[in-house]
């Protein structure tokens, strides 16, 4: 029995030699690897390869992408790990047209600037220019806007006073966009007793007569007050408080029979 066990051990030896090989070469290789792995973070981090090398604007429709990446300050040798979210986000909302930032990583070194403006309320018509009016009551007049061509949005006209125009801006802010849409041009048209009297062409033929005060409730019932009426007939749909319509050929006819008197 001792001598069977003797050769069982013997042979056993190479083998328990041959693992414990094996795990001194795998801890070898995890140590080398390791040691590898932080001497090229060291590298990267203290090199070129770690800094912002390139930033991607979107969403921007009057801040030039040029002005944010400047305003960023984020290829002014900015680590893509400490790049000061906050700070940018305030530099940049700094602009007239701007309402927020998202800033996001891509890949090893690039910046995503996701930008969120204002929304255009309406567009001021100033000689041959045409300005867009943000939610805020602001004219966006900055260069580049002259040329611009209102298409998803109304046009002020005669809003030289800055108070009124204000008020109406708040008020479409508060009059539901598909309402919005389908006005083309609001003339401020005072009168003796209404100094904030309004005359609008809508985009379906109608003009509508209204005023600056409490707009966005008066003109809410437009659609259903339209559904009612003749298409083909021309006239003037009072939004006020209790909606009518004015039909010019009714017009046409007393002024006939005036006439004729």
């Amino acid at each position: 029995m001792k001598e069977r066990k003797v050769v069982e051990i013997e042979e056993r030896i190479p083998k328990l030699k041959e693992r414990r090989k094996q795990r001194t070469n795998r801890r070898l290789i995890l140590y080398v690897s390791v040691f590898f792995t932080l001497m090229l973070l060291i590298i990267y981090f203290q090199s070129s390869f770690s800094q912002v090398q390139q930033v991607e604007v979107q969403g921007n429709a009057y801040a030039s992408s040029d002005w944010i990446i400047e305003e960023s300050q984020l290829l002014n040798e900015v680590s893509m790990w400490n790049i000061g979210e906050s700070e940018v986000i305030e530099r940049v909302s700094q602009h007239q047209a701007i309402d927020g930032v998202d800033v996001s990583r891509q890949w090893m070194n690039t910046i995503v600037l996701d930008i969120n403006e204002y929304e255009r309320i309406a567009y001021f018509h100033n000689g041959d220019s045409y300005f867009p009016v943000l939610e805020t009551g602001e004219i966006y007049s900055e260069d580049g806007t002259e040329g611009i061509t209102p298409y998803d949005a109304p046009i002020l006209r005669d809003f030289e006073d800055e108070d009124i125009r204000t008020r109406m801006v708040t008020q479409l802010g508060q009059t539901p966009s598909e309402i919005r849409q389908r006005m083309s041009d609001i003339f401020l048209d005072p009168v003796e007793n209404d100094s904030s009297r309004l005359t609008i062409l809508m985009n379906d033929g109608f003009i509508v007569s209204s005023t600056v005060s409490n707009f966005a409730d008066r003109i809410s019932s437009y659609p259903s007050v339209v559904e009612q009426l003749d298409p083909d007939e021309a006239g003037i749909v009072h939004m006020r408080m209790n909606p009518y319509f004015e039909s010019f050929e009714i017009n046409e006819e007393e002024d006939d029979l005036e006439s004729e008197g």
